[in-house]
């Protein structure tokens, strides 16, 4: 059994859809970048870092994607564009291993820390709450006890839409009266969870504060609360990006890991745009591993990351 074979096909086709039009686009460029090539020349990479760049991946990952790419061509000196895809993919997927992204199997969180903290951050409009719903669906049918914290007490709808998740899910979730100190939520939702024996706790966060400094003290407080009730946590500090709006997405990117200590990414919104190639390019830049990629709506459409899966719904098999 291949390392990859927990991969289910399910899953695969999954994917498949979620990133075609991102596929589509890559590969049509990709095959005008060799036409009438039989040999990766200089002008053949040319017109793939201008692929890449194109298709959202970011100037500084593609230029490192290029030269990789060259020096296989110096090594091997004579290379096909037959062979430039799978190059390609070996790349990209070294790439996302350098930066710490590891294949996860299923929805797990480590057995020696329970419960399990995660901090989830990103601006308004990202699929945030929706990411948190649809991560204690993933949990919950793991066999975890999941609880909800809804700190963001700034936005009357984010705290009604994480309410109608928590229902929909089947998980407690704690609460407190618009404009309520959300590190009072925070350590309400722990000391309620701790007490309750809970597995997993994720606690939704404020999508924007009036300045990065406003955010910054805001999303220090609360993990500073937090440890009071769990020294250690918050275990996982999750941003959420919208995959389909490209390059803005590593602009909230630069602004929440400039607030706190960032340490897992999830990329929402990919089945419905041609940009999925944000995921390689924010990874590499930021240097944090993608766990997770929205492909939908269904609770079923946010899925682990599988970075050679990933790279094979781009680039083909």
């Amino acid at each position: 059994m291949g390392i990859f074979s927990f991969f289910s096909k399910e899953k695969k086709e999954n994917l498949d859809k979620g990133l075609s039009k991102t596929k589509e686009n890559v590969f049509s460029k990709i095959t005008r970048a060799i036409a009438g090539k039989s040999k990766v020349d200089d002008e053949v990479l040319d017109n793939l870092e201008e692929v890449l760049i194109t298709s959202d991946v970011g100037v500084d990952t593609t230029l490192k994607i290029i030269s990789r790419i060259e020096e296989r061509v110096a090594r091997d000196k004579y290379v096909t564009t037959s062979e430039l895809t799978a190059i390609l993919r070996e790349e990209i997927a070294a790439l996302l291993t350098e930066n710490h992204t590891q294949d996860l199997e299923s929805f797990t969180v480590p057995e020696d820390k329970k419960p399990y903290v995660i901090m989830v951050v990103g601006v308004n409009g990202v699929g945030k709450t929706t990411t948190i719903g649809k991560l204690a669906y993933q949990f919950k049918k793991a066999g975890k006890k999941v609880y909800l914290g809804a700190a963001d007490t700034f936005r009357a709808a984010a705290v009604e839409q994480l309410v109608i998740w928590s229902e929909r899910v089947g998980v407690p979730i704690v609460k407190q009266k618009m404009g309520s100190d959300p590190a009072s939520v925070a350590f309400d939702t722990l000391s309620s969870a701790k007490a309750n024996d809970a597995d997993v706790v994720i606690i939704d966060t404020a999508g924007r504060l009036h300045n990065k400094i406003n955010l910054m003290n805001e999303l220090t407080k609360i993990k500073n609360v937090m440890k009071k009730v769990v020294p250690d946590a918050p275990h996982e500090v999750l941003l959420v990006l919208d995959g389909s709006t490209g390059q803005n997405a590593f602009e909230q990117a630069k602004q929440f890991t400039a607030a706190t200590e960032v340490n897992a990414l999830a990329v929402t919104k990919l089945d419905g745009t041609a940009k999925g190639g944000v995921v390689i390019g924010i990874s590499d830049h930021f240097r944090i591993p993608v766990k997770y990629i929205g492909l939908g709506e269904g609770m079923e459409d946010l899925q682990v990351f599988n970075r050679k899966e990933f790279v094979n719904s781009l680039f083909g098999e």
